[in-house]
């Protein structure tokens, strides 16, 4: 059986391309050996030993290495993560609530490349070498302290290179959020409504969808839909499903020999310029130089 972890590590070398993926999670990748072209939200980026790719959740990203690249990722899920938003600025807000609001008003970059140089990028090794073990090890009850005290000083390295938007706060100001529940979770929605409509928009990609339909079908208003999936998510559900046509677009590119404009039609796209300028905002290049990548699935 498989627990819940709000956090976990993995080290691994990628030799191939990979097409673009999202996790509902945030994702903080650190580059330790090799070079690749990384592509995302800021577009299409060169990364080397000493830069961190900072992903938000339910954000796209690929890769193409230039023979290899060595990476430790760290997965970080996302009420792990506004719980330390809320402590971090304890003495601004009214309480733990009011962390989303915050986030997303300071942290509007989805995707950031952080060029750390190698010399602050050698000092969390080991830290990211523990991290990873004790992650494979798998008692994170027994691990949990130690595990959060490293992450800890990884985050304090970092953190100086994170793109934030300023923004003046006061003990007095509080964030207009809607509350969310405590969730258990594996990286996924805990409501059933939610996770019916995600699934939906995942199957049938190419349905010219509304937020009318979709409510309907998962039985909740338009208004409730909405804001539920995007507590869950971090997008609405028509956003979401822009990811996903990308995602599917980037498949049938790399996996068939349809045209262009016939892959995006199978996606549910019918304008080509329009599809173009969507999967170059979501997966970071346009569809005819992602073709040419030669990307593959993982």
């Amino acid at each position: 059986m498989q627990f819940f972890r709000p956090l976990t590590a993995r080290t691994q070398a990628v030799h191939r391309p990979v097409g673009p993926v999202a996790y509902d999670c945030v994702k903080v990748i650190v580059v330790r050996d090799g070079s690749a072209f990384v592509f995302s939200e800021f577009g299409r980026q060169p990364v080397k030993s000493g830069d961190v790719i900072l992903l938000g959740a339910n954000v796209l990203a690929g890769s193409e290495p230039e023979g290899h690249i060595t990476v430790t990722t760290i997965y970080l899920d996302t009420d792990y993560v506004l719980d330390q938003v809320r402590w971090q600025y304890a003495a601004f807000l009214h309480d733990r609530l009011d962390a989303r609001g915050l986030a997303e008003t300071i942290y509007t970059e989805p995707s950031q490349l952080l060029r750390l140089g190698e010399d602050r990028a050698e000092m969390m090794m080991p830290w990211l070498d523990e991290l990873v073990a004790l992650s494979v090890d798998g008692d994170f009850v027994s691990h949990y302290y130690r595990m959060q005290a490293l992450w800890f000083q990884i985050a304090y390295v970092i953190a100086p290179f994170v793109k934030v938007s300023p923004v003046r706060i006061s003990p007095s100001q509080r964030a207009h959020i809607r509350p969310t529940l405590p969730r258990d979770r594996r990286f996924t929605p805990l409501r059933i409504e939610v996770r019916r409509a995600a699934t939906l928009l995942r199957e049938y990609p190419a349905r010219r969808w509304t937020l009318e339909d979709l409510a309907t079908e998962v039985h909740l208003s338009p208004s409730r839909l909405s804001s539920v999936f995007v507590e869950a998510y971090g997008k609405t559900p028509l956003a979401f499903l822009t990811m996903i046509r990308a995602e599917h677009l980037a498949t049938l590119l790399r996996e068939t020999d349809l045209t262009v404009t016939a892959a995006m039609q199978q996606v549910g796209w019918r304008s080509r310029s329009h599809a173009t300028r969507l999967f170059r905002q979501y997966v970071g290049v346009s569809p005819g130089r992602y073709r040419t990548m030669g990307m593959q699935s993982v």
